[in-house]
């Protein structure tokens, strides 16, 4: 039994036979500050204690017949727990990417044995064939592709040899997502501009970072001129209008943070200034304001709470991209950092709604390269 203490308090939280304290602003790490192996033990338990729990389950599957009413972990061997097929993926990213950053931490083992038995060749080829069926071609598109392919970048980049292992035993999968990633994008004509799980800009950004990592021009080629198809003249965007009720994506800050990633920094500054025109002027904007959540046990309501993680990633980045003497990299390493720490004070609440996905979030924050 762990007992994960990240808080001054007494408040004790009993969840999937770990004990986790309620979180304070005080005992998490501020962004840009390196996770505690502590810390990485705590957010690794959160991934490993949805990892194997089949239910309860939210499934996307068409059924077609009687014979295609299948369990979640007859459908997907590999990536059947943490509630959804999505949530699964980037849970094991999350592992990989603790075990990368934090290797010595105490839920290290556990974490390599529970990857060890999802990621074998015999489940990712049932993952992969999955995918063939029509209707299922557009399963998860183009979220957890995206989620998907960082998993894959993550193994790419890692001396390990049972993350060699797992890298191998993905590779049919990672190439399925590939050739339908190259399919799908020259026939959607418009982005999908959303707070939530199809927005395309995520997904892009995710998808140029794989392209870059693995070497494929082909693909990065693809990202690129389909991001300037879609995204170059944008201007005027009234920011005022987000958040919605359940987002946990900024659509707009999306946007930027994949154009930061094609534009150089004075290009990139100048769209920024044309699309968010008025980002840092006081009252014409709520983008640079955390969010509360209302009530965590809301599956959708909490969503908020990875709003706030994912606003904090995005501005960090945009930041980190623009001309150093752009007055706009205080103004958003700032807000980025008010964001990191509201959002981080919900990750551990004790209630499966966020806690099946809400760490992945506060990794990818936190971990940034």
């Amino acid at each position: 039994m762990l007992k994960f203490m990240m808080t001054v308090g007494l408040v004790v939280l009993t969840y999937a036979d770990c004990v986790y304290a309620q979180t304070t602003e005080a005992s998490i790490p501020s962004l840009g500050q390196r996770l505690t192996d502590d810390q990485a033990a705590g957010l690794a338990q959160l991934a490993i204690a949805g990892l194997q729990r089949e239910f309860p389950n939210k499934p996307a599957n068409v059924i077609t017949g009687p014979e295609t009413i299948l369990g979640p972990k007859q459908m997907h061997p590999a990536f059947y727990g943490c509630y959804d097929w999505h949530s699964s993926v980037h849970g094991h990213w999350m592992l990989i990417r603790l075990l990368k950053t934090n290797p010595n931490h105490s839920a290290a083992s556990e974490s390599r044995k529970r990857l060890d038995e999802n990621l074998t060749e015999a489940n990712i080829q049932i993952e992969t064939a999955y995918f063939d069926e029509k209707e299922n071609k557009s399963f998860e598109r183009m979220y957890g592709w995206a989620w998907l392919l960082r998993l894959a970048a993550e193994l790419h980049t890692w001396d390990d040899p049972m993350g060699q292992k797992w890298r191998k035993a993905i590779v049919p999968l990672e190439a399925k997502i590939v050739e339908l990633t190259k399919g799908y994008l020259p026939r959607l004509k418009q982005p999908i501009r959303t707070g939530v799980h199809p927005d395309t800009a995520f997904a892009l950004g995710q998808t140029l970072d794989y392209a870059r990592i693995v070497s494929d021009p082909e693909l990065e080629s693809l990202i690129v001129a389909r991001a300037r198809d879609y995204y170059g003249q944008d201007s005027n965007y009234n920011s005022r209008y987000e958040p919605s009720g359940e987002d946990f994506f900024s659509q707009s800050l999306n946007e930027a943070d994949l154009m930061r990633r094609i534009l150089p920094p004075q290009e990139f500054s100048e769209w920024l200034g044309r699309f968010l025109p008025d980002v840092t002027a006081p009252g014409k904007s709520g983008l640079l304001e955390p969010v509360e959540v209302s009530d965590v046990t809301d599956g959708k309501l909490v969503h908020l709470a990875g709003l706030d993680l994912s606003r904090a990633w995005c501005m960090q980045g945009i930041a980190r991209h623009l001309p150093n003497q752009d007055p706009r990299v205080v103004v958003f390493g700032k807000a980025a950092k008010e964001h990191a720490r509201v959002g981080l004070g919900y990750v551990f609440s004790g209630h499966y709604e966020g806690e099946h996905w809400l760490g992945t979030f506060a990794v990818y924050a936190l971990t940034q390269d």
